[in-house]
């Protein structure tokens, strides 16, 4: 969990601007599907050990088989830098010219949201993976598939072949008080089965980890390998996803964060339906706005967001907000803080046009924004088989024009534009910007060439690839 999150360790730098092109907005779409029948809200039925304390005894044997370990394999590029005066001397580097690919191993934790296998994780535990098991409070160990993941709001949605299976109840995370108790169950350090208790630190807490930070802090116990698992309330409802800790040396100081439930309901109905989240988009970066620049700007306010650049061609431009302006009011709705802003963006459908209130030189002044969609780089879904007829890539032929705007020196073959989680592709390292060349010693231009020799090798012997990679060749053999 670094200081932030995972097993990482790097101090949080809190930006003061934020560009809304980047920001991960959170909409409601399959919310109501969702309620239906993905997940349950009961509760735990209880019974306090006092009238004022929790039954932790009896919520930790309720809920703990609902607990998975979620361990995973990736490929990734390069040996681990070497220190000091010998970083120069690898010798893969000295003899091949370049660092070999290693396979990586990671663990982390989960929880199961619907008798049928669904399972919910943080998006930096499976991201990348090569392969994904989950092993099961009663000793079973299955692989799993990736439904839908969310990098902007670091959460993923898996499915596990199995029925039956126990399931953590979701709670309300807005009825959260400070002080409240909660507690978090996951496997730390690989330790399967590990609960710890503590109290609601505080809520809404903004640490940097992202453009949307909206955190639960947590004094109970988190440590590297909690990542994904539930912080649960007194009535047995998860009401938070343990994401990150604060910390210089790695493990726990009584300084957690989760994400809040109610942000991954929807968020999670979005990946069971669609495989990913449609955001909105208005197109502006805002900053808070201090006492200083308010009197700077003469603008009489001490709430809402600071506009410090509008892109080109976006709504913001379109609805006439400049530089300078302080939305106060989006949709009818109060922006008190820079991050209220990008929240109510998130609830607002695509093509939408919503009223904003902003303050300009001194005046009040009203536009209408008809929000857009954000458009992400590439929406890595669940394995459909339509990607690559049965390797799990994405392709397009790669033409002069293409391979000069992407800045590649090959100028003919097969551009990788995505690669399936869990896919013949992923398995060897496929990634996406890596363009195939060859299949089979043979030049391949067309995804149909691709495809014919695909259907000849299945159940066959491994497929050939010569595969370009950041100037360099390597040839690839996959089974399919």
């Amino acid at each position: 969990m670094s200081q932030w999150r995972g097993s990482r360790s790097v101090w949080p730098v809190l930006a003061l601007a934020v560009m809304l092109a980047a920001i991960p907005l959170i909409p409601r779409i399959g919310f109501t599907v969702a309620r239906e029948g993905l997940w349950t809200e009961r509760a735990v039925a209880v019974t306090p050990a006092s009238p004022a304390v929790a039954n932790w005894v009896q919520l930790a044997r309720e809920l703990k088989p609902a607990v998975v370990n979620v361990s995973t394999r990736r490929v990734q590029d390069g040996l681990p830098a070497r220190p000091g005066p010998f970083r120069d001397q690898d010798p893969a580097e000295r003899f091949f010219g370049a660092r070999p690919r290693r396979e990586v191993r990671s663990l982390g934790s989960g929880f199961i949201i619907n008798p049928d296998g669904y399972l919910v994780t943080n998006n930096h535990v499976v991201d990348g993976a090569t392969d994904i098991r989950v092993k099961l409070a009663d000793g079973r160990e299955l692989g799993a598939k990736v439904v839908g993941r969310d990098s902007k709001t670091d959460l993923a949605l898996l499915k596990i072949e199995a029925t039956g299976l126990p399931v953590v109840p979701l709670g309300d995370s807005s009825a959260l008080q400070v002080a409240e108790p909660v507690m978090a169950i996951g496997n730390p350090f690989g330790l399967a089965q590990t609960v710890t208790t503590g109290i609601v630190s505080a809520t809404g807490r903004v640490i940097g980890e992202g453009p949307y930070d909206d955190f639960i802090q947590t004094d109970a116990s988190i440590n590297p390998g909690n990542s994904g698992g539930p912080l649960i309330n007194a009535r047995g409802q998860a009401v938070g996803i343990n994401t990150a800790i604060f910390s210089q040396s790695g493990g726990s100081i009584g300084i957690g964060f989760a994400i809040p439930i109610n942000l991954a309901k929807s968020v999670v109905a979005a990946l069971a339906e669609h495989g990913h989240v449609v955001r909105g988009w208005l197109g502006v970066a805002v900053q808070p706005l201090t006492p200083e620049l308010a009197k700077a700007l003469d603008v009489v306010a001490s709430q809402g967001a600071l506009v410090s650049a509008v892109t080109p061609g976006s709504p913001a431009m379109q609805a006439g907000l400049r530089p300078g302006d302080v939305i106060t009011a989006y949709d009818g709705r109060k922006v008190g803080r820079t991050e209220d802003l990008p929240r109510a963006v998130a609830e607002t459908p695509v093509g939408r046009e919503v009223p904003l209130t902003v303050l300009r030189d001194g005046k009040t002044v009203s536009l209408m924004a008809r929000i857009a969609r954000l458009e992400e780089p590439v929406e890595r879904v669940a394995a459909t088989g339509e990607m690559g007829s049965g390797l799990g890539v994405a392709v397009q032929p790669l033409t002069p024009a293409l391979a000069r705007e992407l800045g590649l020196s090959e100028i003919q073959g097969l551009l990788v534009r995505a690669v399936e989680d869990g896919s013949p592709a992923s398995t060897v390292g496929l990634a996406a910007g890596d363009v195939i060349v060859e299949v089979d010693r043979q030049p391949v231009q067309s995804a149909a060439d691709l495809k014919q020799v695909v259907d000849k090798h299945r159940g066959g012997p491994p497929i050939l690839l010569l595969v370009h990679r950041n100037g360099e060749s390597v040839f690839v053999a996959v089974s399919v």
